[in-house]
């Protein structure tokens, strides 16, 4: 085994963004979902059985802070993370666009963990909608943990 750091290919860098495109993209369409539920005051189109009742979850008083769903605040995330990738390759300093990336990521991973900590043990209800985004906000983290692991490597 060498001792030498791997470098990462462009093309390595470029499917970790394209993918990183592909979450959250999913990830705007989910919430963008959510927040339309909200505003159309509708039912979600959700398996309404065992564990699993959206409407429960939707309405709770869980729902919104300060008087604003979460569903707009995830997709207001999930689009701020868009522009990053977006603009990030033209601004000055690609370094701080990758850290601010990985910090609002961040931000969302453990906001989402406590939507599903929610969920689980105080709802005690599942929505489908809201886990499929939260699955996703641990990807696109995950990918951007890695985008900073190299960024910091590359030093």
């Amino acid at each position: 085994m060498s001792a030498e750091p791997t470098t990462v290919t462009t093309s390595e860098r470029s499917n970790l963004r394209r993918a990183l495109f592909v979450f959250l993209i999913l990830a705007a369409l989910v919430a963008g979902y959510l927040s339309y539920l909200k505003i159309a005051s509708a039912d979600a189109v959700c398996i309404e059985s065992g564990p699993f009742d959206c409407g429960l979850v939707l309405n709770s008083v869980y729902s919104e802070i300060g008087g604003i769903p979460i569903a707009y605040l995830g997709f207001i995330v999930d689009i701020i993370l868009i522009g990053f990738l977006l603009v990030e390759r033209r601004w000055l300093d690609q370094q701080i666009a990758v850290i601010l990336y990985f910090g609002l990521a961040l931000f969302a991973f453990l906001f989402s963990v406590y939507l599903v900590y929610l969920q689980a043990a105080v709802i005690q209800a599942y929505c489908p909608w809201c886990l499929t985004h939260e699955a996703l906000v641990t990807l696109y983290f995950i990918g951007g943990g890695v985008r900073l692991w190299r960024v910091l490597q590359a030093e």
